[in-house]
């Protein structure tokens, strides 16, 4: 694929350079479209019309499509609490909620032996810091720091302390801070890098700095992959915190009948996540990340992939419901006023929990705290966890932060580099791909109706009857298209969605397809933009020169004429911009982004049939490859495929390091039923499928 921020009719180009780089195609085995490729691959100069303006008539399609899906949801959920009217409907409603988060986080690992050990003791005033590696799966490390006080005559309240994105892990200040606080006030803290920060960089160089970026980059990297393999990225991170909770509850002194959890930011979520799938927790408080789901949507916040649970959102589940897992037990919503994490939607989910706490009695255990400053577990969160923490326990009836002393990083390190790489750790990517090639060795491959069934069923594709509807777009001039004349067509899938397809020709149109245009057609379905590659695609002017086959082009849902103009400014290409944000919705809304592509495409191949063209040559290119081979395996008008930089395997992408597909191409548990090669050799033998330079896990770099 390409760097971040390539625009689009750099990507069209990536087609010259990806064949010609691509080896290995000996000429004897070239079809006769084959070698027109070559030709015009080779013979043909770059566009000359490299500035004009790529069309894009439908930049907020998908974000009002989701924004309405979302608000669906949020309507269901909000349906099920108002239905409450007793204690047993509540208590009901817990269980419920538990229930499912189980079903959205999978189940939990085997708990395997912690082998912890303490690397080093530093002894301050009040209290003692022992640096702390456990693993929380075989071979998997996991670096903390353990604050104990001094003078402890009795077990003590215990808190695991779980940090938001930070380059430094633990060592951050304001978690420093937070430990640091607590373990004065007589807590024994246990406060743990995640993953991708601090001492657990998962994507190491010889450096020991991550090579893909700490942090952010690191969770969407790591966590993107593990979704092809069933796995994902909450449930990993949420393991540790569950692991660290193990290791708190061995310590003599800890009183296993107090223990807390808080965090901020990243750290929030983890600690919401946590009150969802651990129930010894006696007392939480989440800060600057409790809001909804809707809220974000709305104002188009991307969340890191463990931000983004699977099916979250299609089990009726918001951010309330995941505290409603502790219900009654003490919860405190800590939040901001100038935060970016709405908070009218924390606001929102506090007024949902306290109902349910009413119902349950114990209403004045559920609390919602606003912070006056912007992000971060500033003094006046602390100050306010502090004293919820204080009222559940009784340790203290000190909520002011006492004088604390921030350490030097190195101070806090378990390990002597700064890096669990440095001394062994697994990383990340190779327990998913230990898992990926398990997955292969017990999947049998799947063909004809046992394959369609499979795909089906993993893309969640849905059947519309009848011949969708469309709109006749005004013709655009001065595109230096292969032939003359272009007439487009937004045809609506499904409400709310247009897919933008062109009608290319030497027969100037301002009206419907001509009924009698004859049964063959070719469908090309762009990688990123027609538009742009009708003018850059050399495979597009091979295509016209069938003049029996009608030439149309496609943008399905997300790119080309709808690709989104969201979340941050020029952002699609970015691993947390627009593109990302939509797949990750649909990966809560167990909705595969692919399989709604793939859905355009079979509505536009029932529209052209119910135009005359029921012989159709179906061309996909680069990220348009996906949708256009499941399609072609369910629909009878495809006759013809021609696949050209099409993905190699989903399983290439799960047993690599380094990838460039981005989550939008990626299909959730797909793995666990079938691969490509299984549909690249149906199709074969069915549609005379022809390949043309694939692309490997790393794109055209492959």
């Amino acid at each position: 694929m390409s760097g971040p921020n390539q625009s689009i009719d750099q990507f069209a180009s990536l087609t010259r350079r990806s064949f010609l780089q691509s080896g290995g195609i000996s000429l004897a085995g070239l079809s006769l479209l084959d070698h027109l490729v070559l030709h015009e691959l080779v013979a043909a100069p770059a566009a000359a019309d490299q500035k004009i303006e790529t069309l894009n008539r439908f930049p907020r399609m998908v974000q009002e499509y989701f924004v309405e899906r979302v608000r669906q949801q949020e309507a269901k959920t909000i349906q099920r609490l108002d239905a409450l009217k007793t204690k047993a409907d509540a208590e009901d409603y817990v269980a419920s909620v538990q229930k499912r988060i189980r079903e959205s986080f999978g189940p939990e690992p085997e708990r395997t032996p912690l082998n912890a050990r303490i690397t080093r003791t530093t002894d301050r005033d009040t209290y003692t810091i022992e640096n702390v590696i456990f693993e929380s799966r075989p071979g998997f490390l996991v670096t903390a720091n353990l604050y104990v006080p001094k003078g402890i005559t009795k077990p003590a309240p215990g808190v695991v302390g779980t940090c938001g994105h930070s380059h430094n892990g633990k060592a951050e200040t304001a978690y420093q801070s937070f430990s640091q606080g607590l373990a004065r006030k007589g807590y024994v803290v246990l406060i743990f890098d995640p993953i991708g920060q601090g001492e657990r960089v998962q994507y190491s160089g010889d450096d020991l700095k991550s090579t893909v970026g700490v942090g952010v980059r690191e969770h969407l990297h790591g966590g993107n992959q593990q979704f092809l393999v069933g796995e994902n990225l909450a449930m990993w991170r949420a393991w540790d915190g569950i692991r660290a909770l193990d290791y708190l509850l061995t310590r003599k002194e800890v009183d296993p009948n107090q223990v807390g959890v808080t965090g901020n930011s990243g750290g929030g979520t983890m600690t919401t996540w946590l009150c969802g799938v651990e129930p010894r927790w006696t007392m939480a408080a989440p800060s600057c990340f409790v809001t909804t789901f809707r809220r974000n949507m709305e104002n188009e916040l991307p969340a890191d992939t463990e931000q983004c649970p699977p099916k979250a959102l299609a089990l009726e589940l918001d951010h309330a419901d995941f505290l409603a897992a502790q219900a009654p037990k003490p919860v405190r919503i800590l939040s901001k006023e100038r935060d970016f994490f709405d908070v009218r939607g924390a606001r929102e989910a506090y007024l949902r929990l306290k109902r349910l706490y009413k119902l349950l009695g114990h209403e004045d255990n559920v609390s919602l705290f606003v912070g006056p400053t912007y992000h971060g577990y500033s003094q006046e969160n602390r100050e306010a966890m502090y004293e919820w923490f204080n009222q559940a326990t009784g340790v203290s009836s000190e909520s002011q932060e006492p004088k604390l002393v921030i350490e030097k990083d190195e101070t806090l390190w378990c390990t002597p580099k700064g890096s669990v790489a440095d001394i062994g750790s697994k990383p990340l990517y190779v327990f998913t791909a230990e898992h990926s090639k398990a997955l292969a060795a017990e999947r049998k491959p799947k063909t004809g109706a046992a394959l369609q069934s499979a795909v089906a069923e993993t893309l969640r594709l849905k059947h519309i009857e009848g011949t969708p509807d469309y709109r006749i777009l005004r013709n655009r001039g001065g595109k230096n298209y292969p032939l003359k004349n272009t007439i487009a067509y937004a045809v609506e899938t499904e409400p709310g969605i247009q897919a933008i397809v062109y009608r290319v020709s030497d027969e100037k149109l301002y009206s419907r397809p001509p009924q009698d245009a004859g049964k063959q057609a070719t469908l090309y379905i762009s990688h990123v933009s027609s538009d742009a590659e009708l003018r850059e695609e050399p495979l597009l002017k091979t295509a016209s020169q069938y003049k029996k086959r009608i030439l149309y082009t496609c943008d399905v849902r997300g790119v080309g004429e709808s690709m989104p103009d969201t979340t941050n400014a020029n952002s699609f290409f970015t691993p947390y911009g627009s593109d990302y944000f939509y797949a990750a919705h649909a990966v809560m809304l167990d909705d595969p982004y692919v399989g709604q592509k793939t859905f355009d495409v079979l509505r536009v191949l029932d529209w052209m049939a119910a135009n005359g063209h029921t012989d159709i040559h179906l061309i996909g290119r680069g990220w348009g490859a996906l949708p256009a081979t499941f399609a072609a395996l369910f629909s009878p008008h495809v006759k013809q495929i021609t696949l050209k930089n099409a993905l190699t395997s989903f399983s290439d992408i799960a047993e690599t390091e380094h990838y460039e597909w981005p989550l939008s191409t990626l299909v959730p548990n797909v793995l666990t039923v079938f691969d490509m090669p299984d549909c690249y050799a149906e199709l074969k033998g069915s549609k005379g499928l022809t390949q043309i330079a694939p692309w490997g896990a790393k794109g055209a770099d492959s």
